[in-house]
């Protein structure tokens, strides 16, 4: 029997019910001719979700990667994010419009407000945008990153619309129990950034290590089945192809309860997780 073109990639859906695949690929640093082979390659190691942000400053190598990858654009959702420069009702909308001039495509599968910037208070009115640009359709799916629950329900009391997907810190180190439990209530998906735990040093960690070992795996693909478990999207980053299909291969991996009541132990509470009440990115 033939091995699979691709590995086997799980997905969820949007309130809506359209697909957005679990496994998505992250491309922060990704930039230049050795960031669009990485791109590249990883679209066609089968990875159909791209996540990047203005901010990033690498639009142009994932659009070009997009393009030398050989797969039809219009089988991957590409993410980008509004820069924190960018809010407003104006400003959104121009910085969306360069996106896709960066990117060179028509419209933009999901569309985020990468950080809430409260200081600017002008959260309500990026939010209003991305829904004009969704209703447009210039945006497939509108949503945002690193907002909190309570700034979340500041966006639906003011528009009565909830962002379909929130992108946050999130891995066994951050768990985030409560705000992915606030967002299944609302119908907003989950979307982990840092998967991987890298700068909480997951890697070295006893409990993760066991686990690993265990099931003859990578400490990478435990990290993002756990995710995946609790139908978190993830995007992990790699620039090594080996390692690109090994975390979007998940499909032999099974977690038991033992598993998981170890992996429970590497949370580090809250305390030392970014909060966008205060943390601001420009």
């Amino acid at each position: 029997m033939s091995t699979p073109a691709y590995p086997e990639v799980p997905t969820t859906t949007f309130a809506d019910g359209t697909s957005i695949p679990l496994i998505g690929f992250g491309t922060g640093g990704a930039r230049g001719p050795a960031g669009v082979d990485v791109i590249a390659s990883a679209l066609r190691t089968g990875y159909r979700l791209l996540d990047t942000a203005a901010q990033y400053g690498n639009e142009t190598a994932v659009g070009e990667g997009l393009r030398r990858s050989g797969v039809d654009p219009s089988e991957v959702l590409v993410t980008t994010k509004v820069a924190g420069g960018d809010h407003g009702r104006k400003a959104a909308r121009t910085g969306i419009l360069e996106s896709l001039r960066r990117l060179g495509l028509e419209r933009v599968g999901i569309a985020l407000i990468h950080w809430p910037n409260p200081s600017r208070g002008l959260a309500v009115d990026t939010w209003r945008t991305l829904l004009d640009l969704r209703e447009e359709g210039l945006v497939l799916h509108a949503g945002v990153s690193n907002f909190r629950p309570e700034q979340l329900q500041e966006l639906f009391d003011a528009t009565g619309h909830w962002p379909e997907i929130n992108q946050i810190q999130l891995s066994l180190a951050r768990p985030h129990e409560e705000p992915h439990a606030f967002h299944q209530q609302h119908g907003i998906l989950t979307q982990a950034w840092g998967p991987l735990g890298t700068r909480e040093g997951l890697s070295e960690q006893f409990a993760i290590r066991k686990v690993a070992a265990k099931h003859e795996v990578t400490i990478a693909q435990v990290a993002l089945r756990w995710a995946v478990d609790r139908e978190i999207v993830v995007i992990p980053r790699s620039s090594d192809p080996g390692r690109q299909r090994r975390n979007l291969d998940l499909a032999a991996l099974r977690l038991d309860d033992e598993d998981r009541a170890l992996l429970a132990s590497l949370d580090l509470g809250e305390e030392s997780a970014w909060d966008s009440r205060t943390h601001e990115e420009w």
